[in-house]
Order: structure tokens, then sequence, then C-alpha cells
């Protein structure tokens, strides 16, 4: 008799990837690196399970050393994994980070991955399938379009036919994904989501333009979430526009901060909480990244976010979060 299907308010669809991180210099002249796991989506899930949002994390893994170390990492961190497929030919994907003079550059080797053969067809399998039906909410990002055609194509099927899920999908605008390709799948799989969130720098380059305004009747999304990095968030939606501006933050490494602030707010949407709090919420596990080495990091403590979700205007703008 199979095993009742885990509960899961939120599934992320996507790549993960293991990190390297090697210490200060270039890359040529490191010897030791320190192994975590990465990922748009990945991050997302962890971020959502550690506020407590029951999510699972559905892709594609290399059978190999990598690809175990990636489920066992995720389900440490409370992610279900069960809707994961292992290729016993592709390798799971990696990327190393290079630090020289306080400046972060990543290499990547993704090319041939497991999760880029994700095809429209993998939303047949019924671990997929299933898990989808019962969510409420799917996010995935601009960087599972982009890894490969056939994944492409697998979005857009999971945007257009019928669902009962809201659907979330960062931008994640990656050019060198994008060279040899046209955006335009991207383009409809953006203006198919319930919620579209995006950073004022990346929708620069994207779309062409920043403005909140212009953006919201380009993308067409219900909910777009507009990132000004270090400045604010913003929510831009029927009934009007929410903005509420960011931490002061004492900044360790910037990698994986969009990715817990999608976290953040998609779990305030799920646990109903106001637009205000939701941004909040966004910020507030934005920080918590901001102020550690990794991808991720845990969320400040549920004190400190009920406290902070509920504070004054004037208390949250004079709040500064460092690494302590």
């Amino acid at each position: 008799m199979p095993e009742p299907l885990p509960e899961t308010a939120a599934i992320c669809l996507g790549e993960a990837m293991i990190m390297l991180a090697g210490g200060s210099g270039p890359l040529a002249d490191v010897e030791v690196f320190q192994r975590s796991v990465g990922g748009a989506e990945c991050n997302v899930a962890g971020g959502l399970a550690a506020l407590g949002v029951p999510t699972g994390w559905i892709s594609r893994l290399g059978d190999d050393g990598f690809g175990q170390h990636v489920l066992r990492d995720l389900r440490t961190r409370g992610v279900e994994v069960g809707g994961v497929e292992l290729d016993p030919l592709r390798p799971t994907a990696l990327y190393v980070k290079e630090s020289v003079d306080g400046r972060s550059r990543m290499h990547y080797y993704r090319s041939g991955s497991a999760a880029a053969a994700m095809e429209p067809g993998f939303l047949d399998r019924t671990e997929v399938r299933d898990r989808l039906a019962q969510a409420r909410l799917v996010h995935t990002t601009g960087i599972t379009a982009a890894i490969s055609t056939t994944s492409s194509d697998m979005l857009e099927r999971l945007a257009t036919e019928p669902r009962e899920f809201l659907l979330s999908v960062d931008l994640n605008w990656r050019p060198v994904l994008w060279r040899d390709r046209d955006p335009e799948p991207l383009w409809r799989l953006l203006k198919a989501a319930d919620i579209v969130l995006i950073g004022a720098d990346e929708a620069q380059v994207f779309a062409g333009t920043s403005d909140p305004e212009e953006l919201y009747e380009r993308l067409e999304a219900p909910v777009l979430v507009l990132k000004d990095d270090a400045h604010s968030a913003m929510v831009l939606e029927q009934g009007g526009r929410t903005e509420v501006p960011a931490l002061s933050v004492d900044v360790v490494e910037t990698v994986g901060a969009g990715d817990a602030f999608a976290a953040g707010f998609l779990a305030g949407t799920l646990q109903g909480l106001s637009m205000v709090q939701r941004l909040r919420l966004g910020h507030l596990n934005a920080a918590a990244v901001l102020t550690a080495p990794e991808d991720h990091a845990p969320p400040p403590t549920p004190d400190v976010r009920e406290r902070l979700l509920n504070a004054t205007d004037e208390e949250w703008a004079t709040t500064k979060i460092g690494p302590a």
C-alpha cells in the first residue's frame, strides 16, 4: 500500500546545484572548498519551510553523490523531496564561488544537467502530478525556463493548463542563459503568473524599464512585487500600491537574498498576512541571508519576526540587522 502523500502548502519547481566556495583569492590558487546547496527554487523551498510553511521541492538530480547531498540537505531543512527524480546518466549541476578583493564571482557548471532534461511529460509523473494537485502555491523562476528549451516548455504547460494553485514566478534574469534563445517564452510565463517578483535593476535590462506602473501594465500580473535592492520593495495590485523600505543591514554576502525575500513574501501570502507584513517578512528573511556567507540562513527568531511585523513605521525604519 503506497504511503499517504505528505501535505504541502507550497511546491518549488526548479534546479538545485552544489555550491563550492573557496577561500579568498583567484580560483587557480584555491585548494580547499566548502560545499553547500544552492539554486533559486530550493533556496526558496528551504526559506518557506523555515518559516513554518509545509513545502516540497520538485526537480531532477543526478543519481550521484552531489544529488544525494542535495536531498539530504533539503530533508534536514524540512523540505519534502518525494517528487524528485534521479537520473542515472546526467549529473547534478554545480557552481563555484570565487572571492577576490571582497567581491564574489560565480562560475557555473550546469550544461547537460539532470534538471535541464525536465520536459512537459515530467509533470505527468504520479509523484509530481499528485503534489501539484494539492499545492496552494507553486513557485518557479526564469532560471528554470532558461536552462533548456524542454524545461521552458514544461513551465509553459504548467502555466497554461487549468490549475487550482497560485503560480509565483521570480524573473531571475540571467542574460547568459538566454544568449542564443528568444526570451519570449519567459514573457509568456510571467504574464500567466498570479504573482511576479522582479528586481528593479533586472527589470531595466529585461524589459527596458523599471517604472512600476509600466511594468505592472506590461506584465499583466495580478500581483507584481518590485524589489529595489537596499532601498525598498513594493507591491502593485488592482487595489493600488504598497511600499515598505528595506532594513539597514550589515551586509556580508548578497547571493541568495532575493530568494530569501521571495520566501518571506510568499510565506506571508500563504499565512494571510497584510501586504505590509508580507513585504516586511520578505525584508527580514533577506536581511538574515545578507548577514551570512552562504546562500541561505535561518530566519530571525519568531519573537523578533512578530515584534517587527507589528512595529510602527518609525520602529521599522530605525531597525538595523547585523550578523549577531
